[in-house]
């Protein structure tokens, strides 16, 4: 799939609001956003199957109610009409039954995720309830390396699928590569949503726009990875994913290494902050936002390495750390 950047004249950047997580039921979920009053905006509920009654009623009231997660399910599958263009998990620990649930909401035109548990699996519901897409920035020059380095091969795969694998492994809902030269579409292929970035040479800043453009309506936060991170991987991603989605978590979350000012990219960003990312210009990005509201952004300790490859002596530095592929 791709995409492109600017979008038309009568495009518009679907900004909104952080993503509310409505619980409606007697649910002790540390989730950041969590609410236990009926929300102003859009929001995901998460209900008890005794309560679905209830739930459904509110989905009726609610068009901006954009998903539901049923929490132990009740023996009787209800009409599920309501569903329809909405997000569905379904928990439960028998198995039959959540089959049941989930051939009904898939029937009414909901996008289904089951969860077969008889206990609440919080990381689980909580990915469910706010999910993150990567942005991959891969459309630099690269002029210090004096070629693309995104193309150069470290542990048999070129150096940008590297980034692409850490996010979907470590639990990204979607992967967008943004990108300037056909050859890095070619190298991503269909591990990510290629965009298409015609801009790319005004700067740092408009890759990240294309970027959050083209996310989903359904993410709640974006982690920005620079396609030149290869040290960077699945654990770091997972890491700040957990670190982002728990309760009194601050919008942004970045991985720190030797301190807290120390800290590099990937950084996860909650869509509240959009709009302040898509008034950045040139060749500014993130760094410049927090730099002058520190106060939006939490620090993790990572492990690991986050070098990034700006010149031959980088890229010789790192390429012996993985292991090369065996040509037969």
């Amino acid at each position: 799939m791709a995409g492109r950047w600017p979008p038309a004249a009568d495009g518009l950047v679907s900004v909104h609001s952080e993503t509310v997580v409505y619980l409606m039921s007697d649910l002790d979920l540390p989730l950041r956003d969590r609410i236990y009053r009926e929300p102003e905006g859009p929001h995901v509920a998460i209900v008890r199957g005794r309560d679905l009654e209830a739930a459904l009623d509110h989905l009726d009231a609610r068009p901006d109610c954009r998903a539901l997660a049923i929490i132990g399910l009740p023996r009787q599958v209800p009409d599920l009409e309501l569903l329809s263009g909405r997000r569905l998990l379904v928990c439960d620990g028998d198995r039959a039954l959540m089959r049941e649930f989930a051939e009904a909401g898939m029937a009414a035109g909901a996008e289904v995720e089951w969860l077969n548990s008889s206990a609440i699996d919080y990381h689980r519901i909580a990915a469910w309830a706010l999910p993150v897409g990567a942005i991959v920035l891969a459309a630099g020059a690269a002029i210090r390396m004096g070629r693309n380095k995104l193309l150069l091969e470290v542990g048999g795969k070129p150096l940008v699928r590297h980034v692409v694998e850490a996010a979907s492994e470590g639990g990204c809902h979607c992967i967008l590569a943004v990108y300037a030269e056909e050859a890095v579409r070619a190298a991503v292929e269909d591990a990510a949503t290629v965009v298409h970035n015609p801009d790319a040479a005004t700067g740092q800043s408009s890759s990240l726009k294309a970027g959050l453009h083209a996310m989903p309506e359904e993410i709640a936060g974006a982690l920005v990875m620079l396609g030149d991170q290869p040290l960077v991987g699945a654990r770091t991603v997972s890491m700040l994913l957990k670190a982002w989605r728990r309760e009194g978590a601050r919008p942004a979350v970045a991985a720190a290494y030797g301190g807290r000012d120390a800290w590099r990219p990937p950084v996860l960003i909650d869509r509240s902050l959009w709009p302040e990312l898509m008034q950045l210009q040139g060749d500014e990005g993130a760094r410049r936002l927090f730099a002058e509201r520190p106060e939006l952004l939490d620090t993790v300790p990572a492990v690991g390495r986050a070098d990034d490859i700006d010149t031959p002596e980088d890229y010789a530095s790192i390429v012996h750390l993985f292991p090369r592929r065996d040509p037969g």
